[in-house]
């Protein structure tokens, strides 16, 4: 994973990871305008007091493990279930804002396509 491409994508990829991380704490990107539906789910997910949070927490120690380079196979192969629910949150929710959903999967499946041997024991 030492090309010029995977490095620029892992450094893409963490930083869009820090940066929406720490929003979900300091607030620096304003919220779009959602669906009705989609403000509903958010509005509950942050009603409970921690998912956002804990998914802000978790999506900045990723980010920070791949600006670092340190444990990236790991820090993707986390990232899965959060990229996943994020395009599906779009898919189904709001399609208008699924470009960026869309970033976030697939240069998680390029990244971890491009460590596959560290990940192929999995599947012995």
């Amino acid at each position: 994973m030492n090309s010029q491409f995977t490095k620029l994508m892992r450094i893409l990829l963490g930083a869009i990871l820090v940066i929406f991380g720490l929003n979900k704490f300091l607030n620096f990107i304003p919220a779009p305008e959602l669906p009705d539906n989609a403000a509903e789910f958010i509005n509950s997910l942050a009603s409970t007091g921690y998912v956002l949070q804990v998914v802000g927490i978790v999506e900045i120690i990723i980010g920070t493990f791949l600006l670092l380079n340190k444990w990236v196979a790991f820090a993707l192969i986390v990232l899965v279930p959060i990229s996943v629910n994020i395009l599906l949150f779009h898919l189904f929710l709001d399609i208008p804002g699924i470009s960026g959903a869309l970033l976030v999967a697939v240069i998680n499946g390029v990244l971890m396509y491009k460590l596959w041997p560290k990940y192929k024991p999995l599947f012995n």
